[in-house]
């Protein structure tokens, strides 16, 4: 990691976050911290980029090198800052992150639009040391002017002033969007009593009963709308009234009173779109994957639309199928298939089909047993150890480990954080806090996390979870490894800041393991017995793995489809922003879908951050692709091979974006990715 920053006069040196080693002083950090260490150190930043901007004479070290280096702890405090509010939110949290965002933004846009660092730059790429640059300096070089010009550096000064009020304006509306969705969840709960959660799996029943015990409400159940909650009910819950205000309560999250994101859309997505006009694009999309795989906002919707027509056949049967299946046991004259009713009524016909509730695997997937035995996964495919270690955090759910590759090499420490909590954000996700690079002491280690909302332990039982949440451990870490395992020189191109459509490669490959036998009896063991899942139970899980394949392919493709068309067609005569995807989505449902539904104003994914995954959630169906193929090769040459392990490590895992990911794919398989790979993994297609 980069040295402490020393703090500027009349600035507490005892900030800690101005004297940052590798191991972070969460139990230090206080929200009062954030702005003055924030300030201190872009004004440290401000005049090294002045120093760069003048300098007489330039080679790589004292100035791409330099350019890479030098806004390391200003990124590190930022994701601190947010990382602490997304986990323990308070007035105070939300506050500081509140006052660093427009500094941040500010600075960030102010070095691409600084024309004597831009002049600098082209300079540089005119001299024969930046003209005889090969490997990973020559794409750096390559990929930095591209990232000035992408940011504004060719803009007149009235440009460089609009594109600077758009960045902060932005950063402001997608902060408190994020915000809104969070409290939209955290506002909603709902005590019932046991009658009504018949159906509904025991576990799930004693961790609400000791919520509401724990809120003031001993005999109930507390209902919230965190997925270890949310999810059960609307599978398993019997009460068909109870299924629908749940729905209708998490369709209210991004638009209750005083949080309601539906005013924020039109201004974010007009702001993106005068950001890319003014850049000289045609639109947003064109902006964003310029620089990625697809290479367009075009080439993104055409590889949708035709992954949409090869599945529609399977999806449109598959509900015909429900309906079918719903009318044999709920009567001619029952209500129509409702929002609520699909899950559980999709569920019951998966059971009947295959003799499968997924309940059953749940007491094999204690979370500490699935943790030790991913670690021995990666043990076995990537020579990897992964120990537990000492490190302050930031709540008492937090543990943290040490990463060793195959040589005994400390590499990478990380922390994970799983169960939900009132003031944490939804959802999975993997960050970097710190990310290594080479130095006089040797390759610096890199410091990541995974965090997630799991299912919690209750009071008769660990945490058990679902194999879908087993998945998204395992997904995570392997945005984790990406990050770990990198050995990039420039640290700019280090682990995940690749192209967002090659991202989730690393990522989704790891669910493979958690579907093979050998891998699942490393850690899939019954709590209580210890035995490993039964072989018949194995099988009945395979055999209804692509059960309704055709409609979870269309629900992301929905996803995928709507966020182009909001960053390619929309404008703001179209009007109301949820209108205008209404029909885009109730082509992708497999049921008519709520009048009033508000999916677009709780999607965090593409308005809770200035880009985030805007004009690119199409990447997640691109690197699924990318990863069905890939993977192939594991299962050519055992899943537990090591040398195929090693390759993978060596040609992508270790690479980040030193080398153009297609490269990189070609390299590992051979070949180019065969489009057909998902399409026959999922069983749509022969």
């Amino acid at each position: 990691m980069t040295e402490p920053v020393n703090a500027a006069p009349g600035v507490d040196a005892e900030n800690p976050l101005l004297n940052l080693g590798f191991r972070i002083p969460f139990d230090r950090i206080q929200p009062e911290h954030a702005l003055p260490a924030m300030q201190t150190l872009i004004d440290a930043a401000r005049t090294d980029l002045e120093r760069l901007a003048r300098a007489p004479e330039r080679n790589f070290e004292g100035f791409l090198d330099d350019l890479d280096r030098h806004t390391l702890q200003i990124q590190t405090v930022a994701t601190i800052v947010g990382h602490l509010n997304g986990v323990v939110s308070s007035d105070e949290w939300r506050a500081a992150e509140g006052d660093i965002l427009p500094l941040y933004s500010a600075f960030f846009t102010d070095i691409t639009l600084h024309e004597g660092l831009w002049q600098a730059l082209k300079a540089y790429a005119e001299t024969p040391e930046a003209q005889a640059l090969t490997g990973e300096r020559a794409r750096f070089l390559k990929l930095t002017m591209d990232e000035f010009r992408r940011n504004g550096a060719d803009l007149d000064d009235a440009g460089k002033a609009r594109l600077k009020d758009i960045n902060v304006r932005l950063a402001e509306l997608t902060k408190r969007y994020a915000e809104n969705v969070m409290d939209g969840v955290k506002a909603f709960e709902l005590y019932v009593p046991t009658e009504r959660l018949a159906g509904v799996p025991e576990r799930v029943q004693a961790a609400t009963r000791a919520d509401a015990e724990a809120n003031g409400h001993p005999g109930e159940h507390r209902l919230t709308l965190h997925m270890p909650t949310y999810l059960p009910v609307l599978t398993y819950a019997d009460d068909r009234a109870l299924r629908e205000e749940l729905t209708r309560a998490y369709n209210r999250t991004g638009i209750g009173e005083g949080r309601d994101n539906r005013d924020l859309l039109p201004e974010i997505l007009q702001l993106r779109q005068e950001r890319a006009q003014l850049l000289g694009y045609r639109d947003f999309a064109d902006l964003v994957t310029e620089d990625r795989m697809a290479g367009s906002g075009e080439r993104a919707k055409t590889f949708l639309q035709d992954l949409e027509a090869r599945t529609r056949p399977a999806f449109e049967r598959e509900n015909a199928e429900l309906e079918a299946y719903y009318r044999a046991r709920a009567g001619a004259d029952a209500p129509a298939l409702q929002p609520w009713d699909v899950t559980y009524w999709a569920e019951k016909q998966r059971a009947e089909l295959y003799d499968f509730d997924e309940e059953e695997l749940r007491p094999y997937f204690q979370v500490d047993s699935v943790l030790s035995g991913m670690f021995e996964v990666a043990r076995r495919v990537f020579g990897l150890e992964v120990t537990p270690a000492d490190a302050p955090g930031w709540h008492p759910d937090v543990r943290y480990f040490d990463l060793k590759n195959s040589e005994g090499e400390h590499v990478a420490s990380f922390y994970t954080d799983w169960f939900p909590r009132n003031n944490k954000r939804g959802g999975a996700w993997m960050n970097a806090f710190v990310t290594g690079g080479p130095s006089e002491r040797g390759f610096e280690p890199h410091i990541g996390l995974m965090c997630g909302n799991m299912t919690p332990p209750s009071p008769d039982a660990p945490a058990l979870l679902s194999h879908d949440e087993v998945q998204t451990v395992f997904h995570e870490f392997g945005h984790l490894l990406h990050h770990a395992l990198s050995r990039v020189e420039v640290r700019s191109l280090s682990g995940t800041n690749v192209a967002w459509d090659f991202v989730e490669l690393p990522s989704q490959i790891m669910e493979n393991w958690t579907w093979d036998k050998q891998a699942l009896d490393l850690f899939a063991r019954h709590f209580e017995t210890g035995d490993v899942i039964p072989q018949a139970l194995y099988d009945k899980m395979l055999r209804a793995r692509n059960y309704r394949a055709g409609n979870f392919a269309m629900r992301q493709y929905s996803f995928g489809t709507v966020d182009l068309a909001l960053h390619t067609e929309y404008t703001p005569q179209h009007g109301d922003v949820v209108a205008y995807t209404y029909p885009i989505l109730a082509r992708f449902a497999p049921v008519p879908m709520l009048n009033d539904n508000a999916f677009i104003a709780q999607f965090s994914h593409l308005f809770a951050n200035p880009v985030g995954y805007a004009s690119g959630y199409y990447s997640y169906k691109w690197a699924e692709v990318l990863e069905a193929d890939a993977f192939s090769r594991f299962e050519q040459e055992g899943v537990f091979n090591a040398d195929t392990g090693r390759a993978f490590v060596d040609n992508v895992l270790s690479r980040g974006n030193g080398e153009d990911p297609g490269v990189l794919f070609r390299t590992f398989l051979g070949r180019d990715p065969d489009a057909n790979a998902l399409l026959r993994r999922s069983g749509l297609t022969e």
